[in-house]
């Protein structure tokens, strides 16, 4: 007998269950964007590089231990710059983390318009290579940073690193 007529509708061709069964994967239970504010002050350097790496230990990020380190290192630089120099027209910073299946991307965002350059190096000088310093760490693990103006009229400094090494 037939199913014509009992509101099943029509029945798939022979083998073609297993194919209407697949789904999509799941995405991987780490992906997903955290953000977090912090006042624009020294204690918050090394507050935010220790939230991020608890953040990415607990979420189980499959990140390499040096891309971490790097990672680390960025978030205290950018961190860092905008304490010293965006804290007076910014009182509060924002650092968002966000990891997707490949890759992740940190950022830090103030209220000051001021949107800085990575500086080349200038062996006479002893600091202001922040940036250089974000860009080559980004560079070297095969991510990309860059400055962005926010629609406040801030800015967003961000680095983004791939999850899998460089062959």
């Amino acid at each position: 007998m037939d199913n014509h007529g009992r509101g099943d509708g029509p029945r798939p061709a022979a083998g073609a269950e297993a194919f209407l069964d697949v789904r999509p994967p799941d995405p991987p239970p780490y992906e997903g964007v955290w953000r977090f504010t912090a006042p624009a002050v020294e204690a918050s350097v090394p507050q935010a590089r220790h939230a991020v790496r608890d953040l990415l230990r607990r979420q189980g990020v499959p990140a390499p231990d040096d891309l971490v380190y790097g990672l680390l290192l960025i978030v205290s630089e950018l961190v860092t710059n905008a304490v010293r120099h965006a804290a007076v027209l910014s009182p509060m910073l924002a650092v968002e983390v966000a990891v997707g299946a490949e890759w992740l991307r940190v950022s830090v965002e103030d209220n000051h318009p001021y949107r800085p350059t990575a500086l080349e190096t200038d062996h006479g000088r002893t600091g202001g290579r922040g940036l250089l310093l974000v860009r080559e760490i980004a560079r070297e693990a095969g991510g990309v940073c860059d400055v962005e103006h926010t629609a406040s009229g801030g800015k967003v400094i961000w680095a983004a690193l791939p999850l899998k090494p460089l062959p």
